[in-house]
């Protein structure tokens, strides 16, 4: 039960940050689900664990709504992240 309590704090898992670039505040997210824009994530890794709305997500350079599972895409984060850091949605 503790498991299940933890998991819907959290949310569910549907990435990870695969890439970050520092100069302009953008990771790259491997998702395993879908997310798309007006969603609620939680980025959680290191010492890092902060909640942000989802407004706006680039593919191969080219404005999305919605990432599905296999897509590597890109979006500004509001904190520095590093790779391997767990992304859910809240």
């Amino acid at each position: 039960m503790a498991n299940e309590k933890i998991s819907q704090e959290t949310g569910k898992l549907i990435g990870k940050i695969a890439h970050y670039f520092d100069k302009i505040g953008v990771a790259v997210i491997d998702a395993s689900d879908t997310i798309k824009i007006g969603d609620t994530i939680r980025v959680i890794g290191g010492e890092v664990d902060f909640t942000q709305q989802v407004e706006s997500m680039e593919l191969d350079r080219q404005k999305i709504d919605m990432a599905k599972t296999g897509d590597s895409f890109g979006m500004a984060v509001s904190q520095k992240v590093r790779e391997g850091y767990k992304v859910y949605k809240v």
